[in-house]
């Protein structure tokens, strides 16, 4: 039981972590995320054929994906650690993960300066579903070994 508890743990300190940096005026939020890029840029610039503006969203929307990637992954440890299959836990995480994208959006209209966009609903469920998948691989490959390691005894 203290098991369980603590895999779910996980999952809801990520999604306050979501929901606080998406809790942020648009500002503060493109402030720390421009100073990040003008570093990054910075160092790049010289061989990175990239304008500013376009590497600070794909910085912004690389963060949209790998946080939810990151999300769905907790999501289905919690779900299997709660005993629910495999293929329930990962469709059960996805879908959890879409929905929570779609609430932190929502969540965002009330927010001076952010706006909700169905595009990064997209990118944030398209993060979970890569997480999802690698989750999905390993566990195939984790399954074949112990398979074949049991037959060539």
């Amino acid at each position: 039981m203290k098991k369980q508890l603590l895999a779910w743990l996980w999952p809801a300190l990520w999604m306050i972590l979501i929901f606080s940096l998406s809790h942020q005026p648009a500002g503060v939020s493109g402030g720390i995320s421009s100073e990040i890029v003008r570093r990054v840029f910075e160092s790049v610039s010289s061989f990175v054929p990239l304008e500013f503006e376009t590497l600070h969203t794909l910085f912004r929307k690389s963060a949209h994906f790998f946080s939810y990637l990151v999300l769905g992954l907790l999501l289905v440890r919690a779900f299997r650690a709660s005993g629910t299959g495999l293929k329930r836990a990962l469709w059960w995480a996805f879908a959890f993960s879409a929905f929570y994208a779609a609430t932190d959006e929502v969540h965002q209209l009330f927010i001076p300066g952010r706006s909700g966009e169905a595009r990064d609903v997209l990118i944030d469920s398209a993060g979970a579903a890569a997480g999802l998948m690698c989750y999905w691989l390993v566990a195939k490959f984790n399954w074949q070994n112990r398979k074949t390691a049991q037959t060539n005894w």
